[in-house]
């Protein structure tokens, strides 16, 4: 696909507010196998399962997407690092573009994506990153044009990712697209507002492979509630389902 390139307006560090904040309304769109594994390739399924994937996650009308930093490796390539010495950078977000209408987020605490560019099909990049990250990598992501945010010192706190979402750029609703890990990590603590799920036509039967949530060892089950059931062409089924009300 034809990427189109985003001008950098406002590109600023920024110091967020302690003010209270909002956070997006997430809602995790997944196309997993009957039985819950979300590695496709071994499917060899039709080109419709994929089409109708973004189908149906258009209806949602969300302002940004976000998965992890395997599942972002492909679209974001392998750029070198540049090799000159960078002198210290204060830990402060950086918004190359406030006002893009549309967000590709990657979650990448140790800095390791290399960035060809700053967007993706249009969507301006924005990585989420701990502040343990180097310098180096820093300059890199300013000089590529890359926003970022930092979710904590040596791990990311991802309710405090969200609010920062919010505040610096305005996303209202963000599609969680996976992996596992990361899906896990969301639905653990609590941040999982609905979940749409795309049933392929196929048995999976891997062992150790990811699955819809990979959340660890600790039981973190959540009960849901059904909001829709529908055929889809191609065998699908897509399922919904919204929080459950507490007890």
């Amino acid at each position: 696909m034809q990427r189109m390139p985003l001008s950098l307006r406002r590109a600023v560090p920024y110091a967020f507010s302690m003010s209270a904040r909002e956070r997006p309304y997430v809602i995790c769109h997944m196309a997993p196998s009957i039985d819950g594994r979300i590695i496709t390739a071994p499917w060899k399924l039709p080109q419709t399962l994929y089409a109708e994937y973004e189908r149906t996650a258009k209806t949602f009308r969300a302002d940004a997407w976000m998965i992890g930093r395997v599942s972002m490796e492909p679209y974001a390539g392998k750029a070198p690092l540049p090799k000159r010495k960078v002198g210290p950078l204060q830990r402060r977000a950086f918004l190359a573009a406030r006002d893009a209408g549309s967000y590709a987020i990657a979650l990448d605490p140790s800095g390791r994506l290399r960035w060809r560019s700053n967007d993706i099909d249009g969507d301006h990049v924005v990585s989420v990153l701990t502040e343990s990250v180097s310098d180096a990598y820093l300059s890199f992501l300013q000089s590529k044009g890359v926003s970022y945010v930092f979710g904590g010192r040596g791990e990311v706190n991802l309710r405090r990712v969200l609010e920062k979402l919010r505040e610096a750029f305005g996303i209202e609703r963000l599609l969680l697209e996976g992996g596992g890990k990361i899906n896990g990590s969301f639905l653990a603590a609590d941040l999982v507002d609905e979940l749409s799920v795309l049933v392929a036509p196929v048995a999976d039967g891997s062992v150790g492979t990811p699955t819809l949530f990979d959340a660890g060892p600790r039981p973190v089950a959540r009960r849901l509630k059904l909001h829709s059931v529908r055929k889809r062409p191609g065998d699908l089924v897509w399922l919904r389902y919204t929080r459950a009300p507490r007890p």
